[in-house]
C-alpha cells in the first residue's frame, strides 16, 4: 500500500488551506480530549453513541431515535451521520486519515473555496455513512472515522489533478514519486478489491466506496467556475 507524504501541487486561489487545517486540528482534539481519556472519560459505549449505527439508524434495530440513551451523550441518529466523522478508533486510524487529508485536501479546498469545502467534506461523509448503513441495514456495529470524507476528497483529487507529482511511501518505507493517476488509482482500486475479498466487519469498505463516489460527483458540480477537470499539468517544484 502507497502512504502519501507529499505532493508538488501548489495553491492557485486560496492564500492557505484553512479548513483542510481546523478539520486536522479538530480531530486531533477530539481525539485527545475524549478518546484517549486523558481529560474527559470516555467509554465504548459513548463512543458508539457518536457513531452510525445502521440498525439504529434505519429503524431495524431497537433503540428508536436515540442512540444509546442511557449513556451520558445522547445523540439523535440522523446526527451521528456528522458526528461520527469526528471520532478515531486509534492512533493509527486517526494518523492515516489526517494524513490523507493533509496531502489533498488543500488542492480541494483550493478548487472550491473555504465555505464549499466544509459542505463538501460533510456531504461525503453523510453519504458515506448512508451508503454503509444501506448495504448493513441489520448491523449493530458502530461506524466511526474520516475515512468517507477523506474518501471523496481523494476521488476529487484524482479527478482535478490525475498527472500531479506524489511522493509516497511503499511498504511503509521506499519513498518514490508517482503520478496521482497512480498512486490513488491504486489506492481506490484497493477499496474495491477489499469489499469483494475481505470477509472481516472491522474496515467499512462501502463507506469507502460511498465517499469515492460522492467526491467524484460533488466535484463536477462545486468547484470554482473555470477550474479544470483532468489537469494536464504535473504541478510545481
Amino acid at each position: 500500500m502507497f502512504i502519501p507524504i507529499h505532493d508538488t501541487n501548489p495553491l492557485k486561489s486560496i492564500d492557505y488551506q484553512y479548513v483542510t487545517v481546523a478539520l486536522i486540528v479538530l480531530n486531533i482534539a477530539i481525539y485527545v480530549i475524549f478518546l484517549t481519556g486523558w481529560v474527559v472519560p470516555f467509554n465504548d459505549e459513548d463512543a458508539a453513541a457518536f457513531a452510525v449505527i445502521p440498525a439504529k439508524l434505519l429503524g431495524s434495530g431497537p433503540g428508536g431515535d436515540m442512540s444509546l440513551a442511557s449513556t451520558a451523550f445522547p445523540i439523535p441518529e440522523r446526527l451521528t451521520l456528522i458526528t461520527y466523522m469526528f471520532l478515531h478508533g486509534s492512533w493509527i486510524h486517526l494518523l492515516g486519515n489526517m494524513l490523507f487529508l493533509w496531502v489533498f485536501g488543500d488542492n480541494v479546498e483550493d478548487s472550491m473555496g473555504h465555505l464549499r469545502f466544509i459542505m463538501f467534506y460533510l456531504m461525503c461523509g453523510i453519504f458515506a455513512g448512508l451508503l454503509h448503513a444501506w448495504m448493513s441495514p441489520k448491523s449493530d456495529l458502530p461506524l466511526i472515522g474520516a475515512s468517507g470524507a477523506v474518501a471523496g476528497i481523494i476521488s476529487a483529487y484524482l479527478i482535478l489533478h490525475p498527472r500531479v507529482k506524489i511522493w509516497v511511501l511503499a511498504l511503509w518505507r521506499i519513498p518514490i514519486k508517482l503520478t496521482a493517476a497512480w498512486a490513488l488509482g491504486f489506492w481506490i482500486a484497493a477499496q474495491f478489491v477489499n469489499l469483494a475479498f475481505d470477509r472481516e466487519e472491522n474496515v467499512a469498505w462501502w463507506a469507502h466506496i460511498g465517499g469515492l463516489a460522492a467526491g467524484a460527483v460533488l466535484i463536477l458540480f462545486m468547484r470554482r467556475r473555470g477550474v479544470p477537470l483532468f489537469d494536464r499539468t504535473r504541478g510545481g517544484a
